[in-house]
């Protein structure tokens, strides 16, 4: 969500940051701020539109320092305002702060007895006044921010500067992710690789409850009780041309049209003739999974409509049972676990906060192992697991998902391959014809993006309406919840996914001529079944939009627009039906002038509950 820069150096840290800021845009954000130190003094700047205004007030006002830090923010407490927007200043400290201080009010009651008179409406403030306040009777600034993170609940990362020390930059995290990127002669945090970048490709990642105090030439790291903590740095396997559009116009846009290259990432150097190679996993062994006999899935958005086609995958190939999670529900319930149960998190930032902490209480409830699959090594996901399939994906920007989703599917279906293979529960030949349907993938998927110009005529009839719903069976029902979810998210029309066979209970209540009804129809066992559900849509005078495979291709009519598309392997019919879906939710938010990649209310990477 929220977006931490911050840097010490022996030049101007001012661009550095504002740059760095610029790149983590995409997360989304209502405010931003920079403060940076010079010559003893703070130079402060706030705004409430977008970081080019923030840049232009530095232009204009000047924001000078070497050292300095800024964020953009996501309102949680307080309205989106210049006093509630970060940094935020007491006395000789300035702070920023991702997550949320759940106990801040009784830290805050206890502040204002002591005298301390409050600004804002903000939980980082009140964090940043009770450091202060542990200053008084403390011999360093380090002191002070551990007592105060000691006595604080809740999620955080932070930076935070101080008048007196014109070099040191003090940053810690927990619940919220948090960076150091190394250069040389000067260092920088962030909240994401990607805004540092430019300027380094060589990171320390900071682990839950971990200090750092960063300096242009050392970083020292220590745990909450102050024990010195070792750190090694790693390469970050992006570039800073990960966030350009280049052509496109859009990075949703780019994203899709990037889906073939994401997908033979994915792929690269993990096929043999009939098997998906082991080392796919990290840290799995040929007989890790060999008494496995429960599958649980937990995941959050897109990433659990991944874990649902999952769960027929895994069902279907190794005969195992698996159930399928929202994280945020997962936490709260109690949860049966059997024996030789494998945990599985899905998640495309690594950083999703109810995912985290389902993971954290599963290790508390007997699963034999846990596994993520995640598109962003050394994320707090992938470090904390046993075991990590990484999507290769790429850098994703938009907010609404696309090529990360789509090598979900793909790890999902490698993994269970692997799974099956460990179990015997496929023969070699079922498995090689498998394999040899996936290595058709990315040139399938080109395909598919080649009805582009087709899905953006049919994207016309939806630009006026206000309601939509999707329909799919088996496999395919997943599919329809992404659908309706990628709609809804970028072109702000209210759309819902079903699974076809129930539309007779309730939905077809909706059902007139202003109500579009997409219909997702590859060619499969079910489409007779499927072909029943669009007769009783005909019937009630709905307005049908098919997606349907060249070899069983529905009749169009006035009231029916049937696209078209190539023959697949079933196997793969999840995947490549998504992108069809994904065009037409881009091409229907482009008519309707929405904002495509930073869609209102909603923000990249969700690190708070």
């Amino acid at each position: 969500m929220c977006g931490i820069v911050g840097a010490t150096a022996q030049r101007n840290v001012a661009p550095i940051i504002l740059t760095g800021l610029s790149r983590l845009e995409y997360r989304g954000y209502d405010s931003a701020g920079i403060c940076t130190l010079e010559n003893d003094e703070f130079n402060c700047l706030k705004t409430t539109s977008k970081v080019a205004t923030l840049i232009n007030k530095v232009k204009e006002r000047g924001c000078k320092g070497f050292l300095g830090i800024a964020h953009t923010r996501w309102a949680t407490h307080g309205i989106p305002s210049e006093t509630n927007a970060h940094p935020h200043i007491c006395g000789n400290l300035a702070l920023v702060h991702n997550g949320i201080i759940e106990n801040f009010k009784e830290l805050k009651a206890k502040l204002q007895e002591k005298g301390y008179v409050f600004k804002s409406e903000t939980d980082t403030e009140v964090l940043l006044c009770l450091i202060h306040y542990h200053q008084q009777d403390s011999n360093s600034l380090k002191e002070a921010l551990l007592k105060a993170l000691n006595e604080v609940t809740g999620s955080y990362a932070i930076a935070l500067i101080n008048k007196s020390e014109p070099g040191v930059l003090y940053t810690a995290r927990s619940g919220s992710p948090l960076v150091i990127g190394l250069g040389i002669g000067e260092n920088f945090v962030a909240s994401d690789v990607l805004a540092l970048l430019p300027v380094t490709r060589r990171f320390i990642y900071l682990d839950e409850q971990e200090v750092a105090i960063v300096t242009t030439d050392k970083i020292d790291v220590c745990g909450l009780d102050g024990k010195e903590h070792i750190k090694k740095a790693q390469d970050a396997d992006l570039d800073a041309e990960s966030i350009s559009k280049g052509s496109f116009d859009h990075f949703m846009q780019k994203e899709i049209f990037e889906q073939p290259s994401s997908l033979r990432n994915t792929l690269t150097e993990r096929l043999d003739d009939d098997s998906v190679r082991l080392e796919t996993v990290i840290g799995l062994k040929k007989d890790s999974f060999k008494d496995l006999q429960n599958i649980q899935i937990v995941a959050c958005g897109t990433s659990f409509h991944a874990g649902l086609v999952g769960k027929y995958w895994f069902e279907e190939l190794t005969h195992i049972p698996c159930n399928v999670d929202i994280a945020s529900e997962y936490r709260y319930r109690h949860a049966v676990v059997g024996n030789n149960s494998l945990f599985i998190t899905i998640s495309q930032s690594g950083e999703t906060a109810d995912t985290l902490a389902s993971l954290r209480l599963a290790k508390t409830q007997g699963y034999k192992n846990s596994l993520c699959i995640c598109n962003v090594n050394g994320s707090s996901l992938v470090r904390e697991s046993d075991f990590t399939l990484l999507t290769r994906a790429g850098a994703e920007i938009g907010v609404a998902s696309t090529k990360a989703f789509t090598t979900q599917l793909l790890s999902l279906l490698m993994l269970a391959l692997i799974i099956a293979e460990q179990k015997g529960s496929l023969t070699a030949q079922k498995r090689h014809e498998l394999i040899e349907s996936i290595r058709q993938l990315p040139s399938l998927c080109e395909k598919f993006l080649s009805k582009d110009k087709d899905i953006l005529a049919l994207a016309s009839e939806f630009a006026d309406k206000h309601h939509c719903l999707f329909l799919g069976r088996g496999v395919m029902y997943p599919i329809a919840l992404e659908g309706a979810l990628k709609l809804k998210e970028i072109s702000y029309i209210h759309a819902e996914g079903y699974a076809a066979g129930e539309l007779k209970h309730g939905p077809i209540a909706l059902i007139d001529r202003n109500m579009p009804v997409v219909v997702v129809a590859p060619d499969n066992a079910l489409m007779g079944k499927l072909v029943s559900n669009i007769e009783e849509v005909r019937a009630r005078g709905g307005k049908l939009y098919i997606f349907n495979s060249e070899e069983h291709v529905l009749k169009a009519d006035t009231q029916t627009k049937v696209i078209s598309l190539s023959d697949c392997p079933e196997i793969l019919q999840p995947i490549l039906f998504t992108i069809p879906l994904q065009l037409l939710a881009y091409h229907c938010a482009v008519i309707n002038g929405t904002d495509v990649d930073q869609p209102r209310n909603l923000a990249k990477s969700v690190t708070v509950e």
